[in-house]
Order: C-alpha cells, then sequence, then structure tokens
C-alpha cells in the first residue's frame, strides 16, 4: 500500500512540476508574445484604466483625461485642441497617437521605465505608474500670434529662439480639435472620415511634415554659400551678373519680378530679390559647394527629431547647371518644411551656428521629480560667423528698405527675406508666400526669435500673394509676441 502511495506521490509531484515549468514558460519566456497578441485586451484596458499625463506649455496643462465608465475608462481630452494639435497631435482609442502623444506616448501612458520607484520595479510588479508630464518650450502667447495670423488660411508657422533651438511656437491651419477622435464608436469614426476627407487636410501638420518650394527665401542660403566659398568677396560689389540672365546650356531666360538687377551687387540682389544674381552665383559655387551648405543648415536630413519626426527637406545631390541655378533660387526640386526655412533664419541671428530644435523642455513624473531635461545642443555650424554678420545686415536692409517692410517693429532690429514659391505644372498654380526673419530687442545682446511663415491660401488674387503682403504681417506679430516674452 505504501508503495502505491509513493507513486501516486510521485506522480504527482511529476505534475506538479510540470505544472510549475509551464507557468513560468507563459510567465516568462511567452510573456511577450502574449502581451502583444492583438486578441488580448488587457493591456489596452490597463493603458486606459487610468488618466493620461498631461502636456504642458507656459504653466498649463493643454490636455486632460475624463472618465468615460467605459471598459477603456479614460479617454483624451484637450483645451483649445486646435490651436495646440500641430504640437500635441492626438491619442485615440480607436486610431492611436500621432506628434507629442506618440513620441512621449510611454511617459504619457505611465508604462515608461523611468517613471517607476526602483529600476525593473515595473518588470517585476508588472505595475503601470502613474502617466508622467512633458512641459514644452511653446510659448502660448507666441503661438496665439501665430495662429490668429494665419486666421485660418492654409499656411503654418514655426518660430524658434536662436541661441538654444527652443521651439516657440508650431502652428498648422486650418487646424483640428484632435478630441473629436479621442474615444470609440461612430461618432468618433464619422469624425475620423470627415477629418480626412476635407480637401483642406486639416490633420497635415504643414509646419513640420510638409515641404513647399521655399522660392526666395532660399537665397539666404545661397548668399551663405557664395560668401563662405569667397566667389563673393564684397557684398556690395558689382557681380557682373546680365539681366536677361540664360540659364547655362539652354536658351531659357531667367526673369527678374524686380527692376535693377543688372549687375547687382548681392547686398542689392537679395534686398530686391534677384532671380538672376542668387541663381548666377548658385552655379558659380558649383553643385558640391550648394549641397555642402544646404545639408550644413539641415536639408537632406532624414533623421531630424523634435521628438516627433521631421520630413526631409529637399536638395538635389545630381543636377545639370541649369537645374542647379534653378535650385539656388528656391525652384526646381528643392524643398523645405517651415520648420526648415525658421532654422534658416535662426542660424544667421545666432552668428552661424545652427542649434539643434526641440520642442520638450523636461519630462517629469505625476508627482513632478524630472524624469528627463533637454538643452542646447549644437545641430551644425551653418556659415562662418563673418558671412552670418554679413547676412544679417543685408537681411536688415530687406526690412528697411526692401521687399519686408511689412515685418518693421519699431525700435526693433528686425532682419528677413521675401518668398513668392511658383508651383504646379508649368508655374499654373496659385505661389505660396513666405517670409523669413529674426528680431532682436534693442536693449538685447542676441536676437530673440527666429521665424518662417508660409500662407498657400488659395482664395486670393494671385497678385496679392507675395511674401512681403501675406507673410510677413503674420512674421511681425509672431516676432512682437516673442519679445514681449
Amino acid at each position: 500500500m505504501i508503495r502505491y502511495i509513493r507513486r501516486a506521490a510521485a506522480l504527482l509531484l511529476v505534475l506538479l512540476v510540470a505544472l510549475l515549468l509551464n507557468a513560468a514558460r507563459i510567465q516568462v519566456l511567452d510573456a511577450d508574445k502574449l502581451d502583444n497578441n492583438p486578441a488580448n485586451r488587457r493591456l489596452t484596458i490597463a493603458r486606459y484604466d487610468q488618466p493620461r499625463g498631461d502636456i504642458v506649455v507656459g504653466g498649463r496643462s493643454v490636455t486632460g483625461s475624463k472618465d468615460t465608465g467605459e471598459q477603456l475608462a479614460y479617454e483624451r481630452t484637450y483645451r483649445e485642441g486646435p490651436l495646440y494639435a500641430p504640437v500635441t497631435g492626438y491619442a485615440s482609442q480607436t486610431y492611436g497617437t500621432t506628434l507629442l502623444e506618440n513620441a512621449e506616448d510611454p511617459l504619457l501612458s505611465g508604462t515608461d521605465p523611468m517613471l517607476a520607484p526602483l529600476p525593473f520595479w515595473n518588470d517585476v510588479t508588472r505595475a503601470q505608474q502613474p502617466g508622467g508630464r512633458v512641459v514644452t518650450t511653446v510659448v502660448d502667447a507666441v503661438q496665439r500670434a501665430a495662429y490668429q495670423g494665419l486666421g485660418g488660411r492654409r499656411g503654418a508657422v514655426a518660430a524658434l529662439e536662436p541661441a538654444t533651438g527652443k521651439i516657440l511656437a508650431l502652428v498648422s491651419t486650418p487646424s483640428y480639435d484632435p478630441g473629436l477622435i479621442s474615444g470609440t464608436g461612430a461618432a468618433v469614426t464619422g469624425a475620423w472620415e470627415r477629418l480626412n476627407a476635407s480637401k483642406s487636410q486639416p490633420m497635415l501638420n504643414r509646419a513640420i511634415r510638409q515641404t513647399y518650394p521655399p522660392g526666395s527665401t532660399f537665397k539666404i542660403v545661397t548668399a551663405a554659400a557664395a560668401l563662405d566659398a569667397q566667389v563673393v568677396t564684397d557684398p556690395d560689389a558689382d557681380t557682373r551678373t546680365p539681366s536677361p540672365y540664360v540659364l547655362p546650356g539652354t536658351t531659357t531666360t531667367l526673369p527678374n519680378e524686380a527692376r535693377g538687377c543688372e549687375r547687382a551687387s548681392l547686398a542689392e540682389a537679395i534686398r530686391i530679390s534677384c532671380n538672376t544674381v542668387l541663381a548666377d552665383l548658385g552655379v558659380r559655387v558649383g553643385l558640391d559647394g550648394m549641397v555642402d551648405a544646404a545639408r550644413n543648415f539641415g536639408f537632406d536630413d532624414t533623421g531630424l527629431r523634435i521628438p516627433s519626426g521631421v520630413a526631409k527637406s529637399n536638395f538635389d545631390t545630381e543636377m545639370s547647371k541649369d537645374q542647379l541655378a534653378l535650385s539656388s533660387i528656391g525652384q526646381f526640386d528643392t524643398t523645405a518644411t517651415p520648420l526648415q526655412m525658421a532654422m534658416v533664419a535662426a542660424a544667421v541671428a545666432n552668428g552661424g551656428e545652427l542649434m539643434r530644435p526641440y520642442l520638450v523642455d523636461r519630462t517629469t513624473t505625476h508627482g513632478s521629480r524630472t524624469v528627463q531635461r533637454n538643452g542646447p545642443r549644437s545641430y551644425h555650424r551653418a556659415m562662418n560667423p563673418g558671412t552670418a554678420m554679413q547676412l544679417r545686415r543685408m537681411m536688415v536692409d530687406v526690412v528697411e528698405n526692401g521687399t519686408g517692410t511689412n515685418a518693421a517693429i519699431d525700435g526693433v532690429t528686425v532682419g528677413g527675406k521675401t518668398g513668392t514659391a511658383q508651383h504646379g505644372v508649368d508655374n499654373s498654380g496659385l505661389p505660396y508666400a513666405w517670409f523669413i526673419s529674426w528680431a532682436q530687442a534693442p536693449d538685447a545682446a542676441r536676437p530673440a526669435v527666429a521665424v518662417a511663415v508660409v500662407v498657400e491660401d488659395a482664395a486670393a488674387d494671385r497678385a496679392d500673394i507675395s511674401g512681403g503682403g501675406s507673410a510677413a504681417p503674420i512674421a511681425r506679430s509672431v516676432m512682437a509676441a516673442a519679445l514681449r516674452g
């Protein structure tokens, strides 16, 4: 009898060991696979079982959470959603996350290990911490000035602090309310379909995800290349550029909108925006020199993140001389995001040193303990300091005496460059209005803000669309708001 009991006990022990091994396999070896199984809703339910951490602008949360009483308990809410949508993006129970909501999702949702009180705490306890907070670099007054300036027209504004790379404003219009798609159900699905079907593309972040031909604003890059390469040694000297100018290797004449461009100096060409002079200078710098100059400003970078990904601004690396001439005045295949062109203005304002743009000042736990802090980092030496000084003088002349007078602010040193970018088949599309600029208060040691504005505005008369007429007044209001602090 005892023998049978021992056999039964041994069998039970074997079965117990087998159960323990199987449990260990499921809990340890297969845990990630089971967690990530689409049929497993436990993680989704846990994800929305607590309020999401907030995104903060100027000490005030621009996001929140509400308890719906449903299985997915907490739904994302947005304060002044359309104003801040290009910064926050959306966090939807149905459609996922974008922009900051996506880039900082582990921290906002409470799953980031850095939120735990001890190392590996979450792995051991399988716990989820309260969602952390993302404190942005955005200045509310600057964001509002940009949003109100665009007035719902299709376009975008990016504003930077040149000395640090802090993003002070990031606006794209028309915008949308991310709260409309936060939850689940027919209303959310309907809102999603309407937003995606809209011809105005309100969910497109034009400030960092849309590229445009930069037109004459790109002439600042070409001027920097010409000065650094010593193709031009005296910005006030005659450049010997004929007008009309025939594109190299062709019989095509490049026109000027401005008068007085024949043999104009570089400084005069920037002031009145001569196509011929800057196109010729780009050819004289050469393809390799122009590619290097463009890349020093951030063009062709596929890895720029703020922390959301930024679309690549393009300057071709293989071109004929006639194509290079057009590319050097922001045409042909040259394209840029508004953020990229704000970086061009910022590099000039900061003595040639381009700082890496960033949108998040710091992240914290729910209890305000700092998790990570960001700070100024150099991105590229875009040009020599002497070149930047000369370009600053030229950009100031644009605002004081040239095409950018609508950006002038009393008592403030303002530098700018207008641009009107043609596009469409045979340039049949309405041109985009561009303006890039920077501003320095009279008692300040350095410029406080650099701005890029682009306005698509398909509703305006073609003759009324210009960087100086449409975009410069917006830049002026944004700069004024930044200077007020």
